[in-house]
């Protein structure tokens, strides 16, 4: 997948919630922590996990685990990502965890976390199968989301937390990128039993082989009854979206095209322009804000994240010129791409 694709893709569900696990409780207890500090820690209701079906923003899912560390930090021990890779257990019931459990093998499990992932974690996957490798790539649904270091860092232990598990087989990955330094450095390479390179994105590279072992834990029949329920919960994910929510996702497949008209881009939503600028205004916003809020984004994270030139940029934004892009994006933001990057052309 191509940097242009992987930026629309984490547009494409707008800011969604994500439920709320009974695994969180465990998980907490498991640390040794206070759950009701944690909470408070967070600003989050002190009811929050014994709750029926709650559920976190991006944002509420970031103090989570932010706050979890900090309490967790406190107390002696491996680095807090560390602990949780390794007392991660199937009583925490997690649908991701149980899904990619139920699977044949690593390569299974990989597609079905890519794709119930996002039913409880503002992250989605890009999973690579060659001959010679899988490599996991993790992104965040939100592209200048900040998660804490503590997520990104257990992210990457939990993919290889998950094929030792399942296997009972101590594998090793052919490499792991991380876009933070993972310290201390002694104690995460010898958990992940390789040297943990910088990039701009998490990454973890498996061999072919292993991704292939047999897992020990696989259930087909348990799997076929679990299923149905996870896939009614992303269907009712997707009925959730708002009509922005789907807007945007039509803008990033309008724009590189240069049919980002309100005409066009409502014709692909099924309806006319006059119901979708009053089912726009209901929620608050209008087409015009939307596109260039969507344009703004895209823009930045553009201008950060890759190096693409500034004709390319102007043209996956639908601008006829980079001139056009120039004065829209000073209009949008107060400032300049070149001072959001010195290097820009």
């Amino acid at each position: 997948m191509s940097e242009t694709e992987i930026s629309r893709q984490a547009f494409v569900n707008g800011a969604h919630t994500y439920a709320v696990q009974p695994g969180w409780r465990l998980l907490i207890k498991d640390l040794g922590v206070n759950a009701e500090l944690v909470l408070r820690s967070a600003k989050l209701p002190g009811d929050l996990l014994v709750r029926h079906h709650a559920s976190l923003s991006s944002s509420e899912y970031f103090a989570l685990w932010q706050a979890i560390e900090d309490q967790a930090s406190q107390l002696p021990g491996p680095p807090v990502p560390l602990r949780i890779a390794q007392a991660m257990s199937v009583d925490w019931f997690d649908p991701v965890l149980f899904s990619a459990l139920c699977s044949a093998d690593l390569a299974s499990a990989l597609g079905r976390i890519g794709k119930y992932k996002r039913l409880i974690c503002p992250m989605r996957l890009e999973v690579d199968n060659t001959h010679r490798s899988t490599k996991l790539t993790m992104h965040w649904i939100e592209p200048h989301a900040k998660p804490p270091p503590v997520l990104i860092a257990f992210e990457i232990a939990f993919f290889i937390q998950l094929a030792r598990m399942a296997t009972r087989t101590h594998v090793i990955p052919m490499r792991v990128v991380s876009p933070i330094v993972l310290e201390p450095s002694a104690l995460y390479e010898a958990f992940l039993g390789t040297p943990v390179n910088h990039g701009a994105y998490p990454c973890v590279v498996f061999s072919a082989e292993d991704a292939r072992l047999p897992f020990l834990t696989t259930n087909p029949a348990l799997w076929a009854f679990f299923e149905p329920g996870l896939r009614q919960r992303l269907s009712d994910l997707d009925a959730q979206a708002q009509v922005k929510d789907r807007l945007r996702s039509a803008l990033l497949e309008a724009l590189p095209a240069g049919d980002a008209s309100m005409i066009k881009v409502g014709r692909k939503m099924g309806m006319s322009s006059r119901t979708l600028q009053r089912r726009l205004q209901d929620e608050g916003t209008t087409f015009q804000r939307t596109l260039d809020e969507v344009r703004t984004e895209l823009a930045r994270h553009y201008l950060m994240q890759s190096k693409m030139s500034g004709a390319e940029i102007s043209f996956l934004l639908g601008f006829e010129d980079p001139n056009s892009f120039f004065r829209a994006f000073h209009r949008w933001t107060g400032t300049t791409p070149r001072e959001v990057k010195p290097t820009w052309q």
